[in-house]
C-alpha cells in the first residue's frame, strides 16, 4: 500500500509539473540494511513512473551534490542548508532537514550534462 501511495503521488506530481528531468540521491546504506531495501523500493516505483512518462532519471552521489553545492565534497549538513538558503534566496533554512537536500539535488539535476543518466 506504501509503495501504491508513492507510485500514485509520483505519477500526480509528473502529472502537475511535466518536469523535463528527475534527479534522485544514489542509494547508500553501509549499516542497516533493512532501511536500504524499503528505500531501494520507493526508488523503483518513481523509477517507474518517470520510466513510464519518458522522463529520465539522473542519479547523484552525496559527494557529487556536495561539490555541486559548496565545492567540497566532505561539506556537513550545516553547510548544505547555509548554501542552499544563499542560492535560493530564502529568509530561512529550508525545514525539514531533508527539503534542503531535496533543493540540492535539484540544483545537481539542473546542471546535469556532466552525469550519468539512468
Amino acid at each position: 500500500q506504501r509503495l501504491d501511495t508513492i507510485y500514485a503521488e509520483t505519477k500526480a506530481l509528473i502529472k502537475k509539473h511535466r518536469p523535463h528531468k528527475v534527479g534522485i540521491e544514489q542509494l547508500f546504506f553501509a549499516k542497516n540494511v533493512t532501511t536500504a531495501f524499503s528505500v531501494g523500493q520507493a526508488r523503483g516505483v518513481i523509477y517507474l513512473a518517470c520510466h513510464q512518462a519518458s522522463i529520465p532519471v539522473h542519479e547523484f552521489t552525496p559527494l557529487q551534490v556536495k561539490q555541486a553545492i559548496t565545492g567540497y565534497g566532505q561539506a556537513d549538513k550545516v553547510q548544505m542548508q547555509k548554501m542552499i538558503k544563499l542560492l535560493f534566496k530564502l529568509k530561512s533554512t529550508p525545514r525539514p532537514d531533508d527539503m534542503a537536500d531535496a533543493l540540492a539535488i535539484a540544483v545537481c539535476c539542473a546542471q546535469t550534462k556532466q552525469f550519468r543518466t539512468k
